[in-house]
């Protein structure tokens, strides 16, 4: 993004605006899915949003309630 330079008045760029994007994987999502039986709950363990586990499950082709209903292996 390049901006006006507030002394000087030239046009400079400037990088790593905003937050940095989350990365956990989706298997971590429904291991803490699975562990915690909401998505609440689980959003609060991985210190995230609910919004970000529907997110990264959509983009796996999962909802929760699929992973909810799967079965931990013992």
């Amino acid at each position: 993004m390049k901006i006006n330079c507030p002394n000087c008045g030239e046009l400079i760029e400037v990088n790593n605006l905003g937050r940095r994007p989350l990365n956990i994987g989706v298997i971590i999502v429904c291991d803490k899915l699975q562990s915690y039986g909401s998505v609440p709950a689980a959003a609060d363990n991985l210190k995230c949003s609910r919004g970000y586990i529907y997110k990264v499950l959509k983009d796996a082709g999962l909802t929760a309630r699929e992973v909810l209903r799967e079965k931990v292996p013992a």
